[in-house]
């Protein structure tokens, strides 16, 4: 009996040192995204770089991210997840020192790719080493729930911590938090966490490569269209190869016998639209994230750390809520949290179109809180809602499917709402400052400074300042509306397509772990 109870003591102690871990992973890799957000005044400034090229600072790093995180999380089932993690810690933390000593925007960049190699490396193999730790669904789920919750607490602290230091100190040490959690991350994995592979995976040379090239140009000519043009020639053909790409991966994913990816999951309505739900969850969080820095920076004037603090009040939200969410499932089914939270999140991104330039943090707060809120409602039961869609064995395909989905929706969020923000500012720019008596050389100065990047000189005057903020307050305005229209398709969506039952590609219920009934509502063993 001593050493039965010994034992599931030190099984509980293994499964504890994994979540946090993984968790610990999960966060540092958001946590970078909201350090690129939260450092892009001060890289903009520093480095002189325009707007519609500060997009590539935060969006280099979830290119790499979306690119690679399917291919990662074949790896993974492969060679070990635990291995892949430990990979992934490493890099990422490499990258984010590259950073801390950059000196030029392409190295910066340079930086945030090695580091999105990493966060590809860990966010599929950190999901599936903790949908494997435990063989209750229940049980399951919960952890399922903390690891994605724990996104959150990354981007929550995120501009908190950056704010702090761009504070006191240089713009490159905002990304030394990256560094340090990387190496804690890596380092807890010597602490209990088991190995985990799926034995009968095999290497599909052909399906990574076509995948990766896929998602890779489609994501280059999102990003790059934002600033060159939706009509430029590298755009153009970057989706021409995303499209050519695409084709040849399904063909090959059909007719392979162990495929990195099974496209027939995607048969399945219900599973088709939890990804892109997932998707548009993270397109909205963090294009609003990016969108309301530079807001607060560029139209309100305040420093990275009040941007900060307004912004993370969405994120604590988004943390407290999901930390929850996993168990209102078992309660509600999937399609009332995530249909709520989708309404819940364009309800607020309508309410925060009340905001301009002079309005006080005080008068919009609530908004961001109902955002995060609604968020925070989505994400977790989304990714279990894919976790618990097919059978243990494709479990890490599942994974690698929904976080690619999430990588993807957010660097459209960032790229295209940060590219409409631009736009939209550079096009309303020129009349604010005329409909105000801004005279011709002052107004072209105004617009070259801001169209570049370049700091303006001297102290603005009211108008200029006023009209700045008006135009910033139009791009704003756009964003939003195409995050309330996309939440609200979403929303529509999930209730039309999502089941409330975990099911099969084919539409089958998948066989629960234990062979206990499934209940009707919440969709997990009774």
């Amino acid at each position: 009996m001593e050493s039965t109870r010994a034992n599931r003591d030190g099984g509980e102690r293994g499964l504890i040192v994994t979540v946090i871990a993984m968790c610990i992973g999960s966060m540092v890799t958001f946590l970078q995204i909201t350090a690129s957000v939260s450092s892009l005044g001060a890289v903009g400034r520093a480095l002189h770089v325009a707007p519609a090229t500060l997009v590539w600072v935060p969006s280099a790093y979830t290119l790499a991210v979306a690119a690679l995180v399917l291919s990662a999380g074949t790896l993974g089932n492969l060679f070990g997840r635990r291995r892949l993690f430990r990979l992934g810690a490493v890099v990422l933390a490499l990258g984010a020192m590259v950073i801390v000593v950059a000196d030029s925007l392409s190295m910066v960049i340079t930086g945030q790719l090695v580091a999105g190699v990493g966060g590809a490396l860990i966010l599929p193999n950190s999901l599936a080493i903790v949908a494997a730790s435990s063989p209750d669904p229940h049980r399951r789920t919960e952890l399922i729930t903390l690891w994605a919750a724990s996104s959150g607490i990354g981007l929550a602290v995120g501009p908190i911590v950056s704010g702090i230091l761009l504070d006191h100190l240089a713009w490159n040490y905002a990304f030394i938090p990256a560094v340090v959690l990387g190496a804690v991350a890596f380092g807890f994995t010597f602490g209990g966490v088991p190995e985990s592979k799926q034995p009968a995976t095999q290497l599909d040379p052909a399906g990574l490569l076509l995948g990766t090239a896929a998602i890779a140009a489609l994501v280059y000519g999102l990003i790059e269209g934002g600033g060159a043009g939706y009509s430029n020639e590298r755009v153009v053909v970057a989706w021409a190869v995303s499209l050519a790409a695409l084709v040849a991966f399904v063909v090959v994913e059909l007719r392979v016998d162990t495929p990195m990816l099974d496209v027939r999951l995607f048969r399945s309505a219900s599973f088709a639209t939890i990804s892109v739900v997932a998707a548009v969850a993270l397109f909205g969080f963090t294009g609003l994230a990016v969108v309301q820095v530079l807001f607060y920076e560029r139209a309100q004037q305040l420093d990275a750390l009040g941007a900060g603090v307004r912004v993370v009040v969405m994120f604590g939200a988004y943390v407290v809520v999901g930390a929850v969410a996993g168990r209102l499932v078992r309660f509600t089914g999937f399609v009332l949290p995530l249909a709520g939270g989708l309404l819940m999140g364009a309800a607020a991104a309508l309410g925060l179109l009340t905001q301009s330039a002079t309005t006080d943090f005080g008068a919009v707060w609530f908004w961001f809180v109902l955002f995060g809120a609604g968020v925070g409602l989505v994400a977790a039961p989304s990714t279990a809602a894919a976790m618990v869609s097919v059978d243990v064995a494709r479990t890490g395909m599942a994974s690698g499917a929904v976080n690619a989905a999430r990588q993807i929706g957010s660097v459209l969020g960032s790229s295209t709402l940060g590219a409409v923000l631009t736009s939209t500012l550079i096009g309303h720019l020129p009349s604010e400052l005329t409909a105000r008596g801004v005279a011709m050389p002052v107004r072209e100065d105004v617009v070259s400074a801001v169209t570049s990047g370049r700091s303006l000189d001297g102290n603005l005057s009211e108008n200029v300042s006023a009209a700045i903020g008006s135009a910033f307050t139009s791009g704003v305005h756009a964003s939003l509306w195409i995050i309330a229209a996309a939440f609200g398709v979403g929303a529509v969506a999930t209730v039309a397509f999502v089941r409330n039952r975990p099911h099969t590609a084919t539409g089958q219920t998948s066989p629960a772990p234990r062979s206990e009934p499934l209940d009707e509502k919440s969709g997990v063993p009774r």
